[in-house]
């Protein structure tokens, strides 16, 4: 007796968990649970416990309500120039009704599946292949909208269709990349041809810069020359006229005679006859002439007295210092060097304050198309050469 109490005691402990069990339904989080009550619709049961009438009520459908990402396999599509395309595609959706996702729709995975491929081939036939491959977007929005209106009644939102990859055939893939290939290295001889003609006009500009500065160059090293050689000329003229001078001094000085003056042409005789090329000597006319003049001084008493006469009334003239007169020469060439340079300085920043000023009024593309002026302004050029007056001053210094 006490057995067969014990073992209706466990059975109906037994029941009572089985019954608990069939009652107490626990939905988790993001899920809804749908109840049929002998196979009839009762009602969905949120995230949380519930309970429900054992062994009459049973949960049908656990509908997941969080976004799903479901991809599509790789589908063939025809194109309209008759191109076959493998199109992958990836659809975003959300139940938002989960009585009609269970109830509407046996399997709405595979609804969403066909309805997919249908609405890419009767977008995709009606583009050719270069647009389908650039109108991605436009795609995605045609299909979405279609996909949307149509899962609506099922309870189902698509927030976002996206096209993985659109692979057309490997001839066709080819062509691309040859046609890309080519319109590549179009763009770099274009490139290159361009960077050609950049170069040479800037080589042409530089050799032209270069042809002027040596143009220039040798302008004012002829300038200079002439100017050194003018001025050695003057300086050789300005010396032969001092000596010339000093001499001429140093004879009226002396106060010469008849007498003296035929002894200095007896004594140019010899050189005159001098030479190996001298065959005939011819005896000028006025031998007789300087004969007659040294044949009156014969007295040698007379002679000491001319002598001592001429002593007495000559002059040495003044030694010349020819080192203080470069000196002074080097002097002058150097302030007016100075002067020079202090002048083509002067041109040059009022040159750059002209530019700086030109640009800023015409803009930086017009100041650039005009050549840049190079060397000095005619004005510097000008004041390089010393003025004549200079040397006509320096000349009567030394003659004075």
């Amino acid at each position: 007796m006490p057995d067969i109490t014990l073992i209706v005691l466990i059975a109906l402990v037994v029941l009572l968990v089985m019954v608990l069990a069939a009652t107490l339904k626990i939905i988790r989080q993001q899920q809804v649970a749908l109840v049929e009550r002998l196979g009839k619709f009762r009602k969905s049961l949120n995230p949380g416990p519930h309970l429900v009438v054992p062994f009459f009520d049973r949960i049908r459908y656990t509908l997941d309500m969080r976004e799903q990402v479901v991809p599509f396999p790789p589908q063939g599509v025809i194109t309209e120039d008759n191109l076959m395309v493998s199109i992958d595609s990836v659809i975003y959706f959300q139940i938002v009704d989960p009585v009609r996702a269970a109830y509407e729709a046996q399997n709405y995975h595979a609804a969403i599946e066909q309805l997919t491929m249908t609405t890419l081939r009767n977008i995709i036939g009606g583009m050719d292949l270069e647009a389908a491959l650039t109108s991605r977007e436009e795609i995605n929005q045609r299909l979405r909208l279609v996909l949307d209106e149509a899962t609506g009644k099922w309870g189902i939102k698509v927030n976002r269709v996206e096209l993985r990859a659109i692979e057309p055939p490997p001839t066709i893939r080819d062509a691309m990349e040859k046609g890309a290939r080519a319109e590549r290295d179009k763009r770099a001889q274009i490139l290159l041809a361009e960077g050609q003609r950049q170069s040479q006009i800037l080589a042409a500009g530089g050799d032209r810069e270069a042809a002027i500065l040596r143009a220039q160059g040798d302008r004012e090293a002829a300038v200079l020359r002439a100017q050194a050689d003018r001025q050695a000329q003057m300086l050789h003229a300005e010396g032969e006229s001092q000596a010339i001078t000093r001499v001429f001094n140093a004879i009226h000085a002396a106060q010469p005679d008849q007498a003296l003056l035929a002894y200095q042409y007896m004594q140019m005789l010899p050189k005159l006859a001098d030479g190996d090329s001298n065959k005939v000597w011819i005896i000028p006319s006025e031998l007789n002439d300087a004969l007659k003049g040294l044949g009156q001084v014969t007295d040698s008493e007379e002679v000491r007295h001319y002598v001592s006469k001429a002593a007495e009334n000559f002059e040495a003239p003044k030694m010349v210092d020819v080192q203080q007169e470069i000196e002074e020469a080097a002097k002058r060439d150097r302030e007016r060097s100075n002067a020079t340079v202090e002048q083509a300085i002067a041109d040059a920043r009022a040159l750059d304050a002209g530019r700086v000023a030109g640009k800023r009024a015409h803009g930086a593309t017009e100041s650039m198309a005009k050549p840049p002026q190079i060397g000095p302004s005619p004005s510097s050029a000008a004041e390089v050469e010393p003025p004549a007056a200079d040397s006509g001053d320096e000349g009567g210094e030394g003659q004075s």
